[in-house]
């Protein structure tokens, strides 16, 4: 990684421990649940941050993460319950082995695109979680694996589960989006960008169309596998029924929401999928609504936040964001970026685009005079 991206990596590694800071004092002032949402936030950022690279940068529709994390939560199961090694290995360990996962379907699905992409991840996500029915004596069936996560001595017996579950969640994701945010600057990121917007051209830049789109991927599946992981050792148990297609489509919706292919989106759009519903339950039972109305008004939220941000602002909430700040003057070269270009992981120098190339290429030159 060269000039812009050694040049903002302190600013990146700034806001991110700025974010660590207030999290932590947040989980500090707050009750018991507010720091079970506070992880749920942050484990929705680490998997919805993994998808929005592959689908918003790489081009690459996905409906099947939520199967991915299924395999970082099984891994997570598995390897505290047999093994009882420590939780920051096997996060790491979860991580890897969804990876390689990634890595076999990222092969499988190289050639597919758009609706039959889409279709053939929506096929993995259906599949994959129905395997701990297929085989109950490794992964407990309907009644899933318990995953036993406890406090760390150094803290003492009275510090609460729940704050350091928040923790533990808010860092991990963090990081995710440090790393995301190097790479996404890094010639990978541009290779991203190249492949998402012309692959025929680049290709004829030199790259690697195949590999750059497996990356992806890989790269996509470890971040819905720490996801996994951490759903894993917040909520302590493992079970299919946690890893439905539904839950691959939340993910995606919240990608949409905040804005494809930028980091912020990822931290919006989580923000939206995990807070509206709870606050919409808690309108309908201040209401006196039936138990059988107030099942249905989360859905109807949810469903009248997506379309209003879809028509009202097609690039998302960052793209929203953005626009007021255009409004109030504070725009700057990224403000003016293309929504398509992430906040977070723009180019990582002035390096002409593949379609620059390719229109001052000889080629180009020779069918622009005709």
């Amino acid at each position: 990684m060269t000039g812009m991206t050694t040049r903002s990596t302190p600013r990146v590694l700034g806001v991110a421990l700025a974010t660590a800071v207030i999290v932590a004092l947040l989980s500090i002032k707050l009750n018991a649940f507010r720091d079970y949402q506070i992880a749920e936030i942050a484990i929705e950022v680490t998997a919805v941050a993994g998808l929005t690279v592959l689908t918003g940068l790489s081009g690459q529709i996905s409906l099947g993460n939520g199967a991915f994390m299924a395999v970082g939560a099984y891994t997570t199961a598995l390897l505290m319950l047999h093994l009882n090694w420590p939780f920051v290995l096997v996060l790491v360990l979860a991580a890897v082995i969804t990876a390689v996962a990634g890595a076999v379907v990222g092969v499988a699905a190289a050639r597919l695109h758009g609706p039959y992409l889409a279709g053939a991840t929506l096929l993995l996500g259906v599949a994959l979680p129905s395997v701990a029915y297929a085989y109950q004596g490794a992964f407990g069936g309907d009644q899933g694996l318990d995953v036993n996560f406890t406090t760390p001595s150094f803290l003492g017996v009275n510090f609460p589960l729940t704050r350091w579950e928040a923790w533990v969640c808010s860092a991990a994701a963090l990081i995710t989006l440090v790393l995301l945010a190097n790479l996404g600057r890094s010639r990978v990121g541009r290779s991203w960008r190249a492949v998402r917007d012309d692959e025929v051209a680049a290709a004829l830049a030199g790259v690697n169309v195949a590999a750059t789109r497996i990356l992806a991927f890989v790269v996509s599946a470890a971040c819905a596998g720490l996801a996994g992981a951490l759903l894993a050792i917040v909520t302590g148990l493992v079970a299919p029924g946690a890893f439905t297609i539904t839950l691959s489509i939340a993910l995606l919706t919240a990608a949409v929401i905040g804005g494809l292919g930028t980091l912020p989106g990822a931290v919006w759009g989580s923000l939206v999928i995990v807070l509206v519903p709870t606050y919409a339950t808690d309108v309908a039972t201040s209401h006196g609504l039936s138990s059988s109305v107030a099942s249905n008004i989360p859905v109807a939220a949810y469903g009248a936040v997506l379309i209003l941000v879809m028509l009202i602002f097609p690039q998302g909430i960052q793209g929203a964001v953005r626009w007021l700040l255009g409004l109030f003057g504070i725009s700057s070269a990224r403000t003016r970026q293309r929504a398509d270009v992430p906040d977070a992981l723009s180019p990582a120098d002035d390096t002409p685009t593949v379609k620059q190339r390719r229109s001052a290429s000889p080629e180009g030159s020779s069918s622009g005079n005709q």
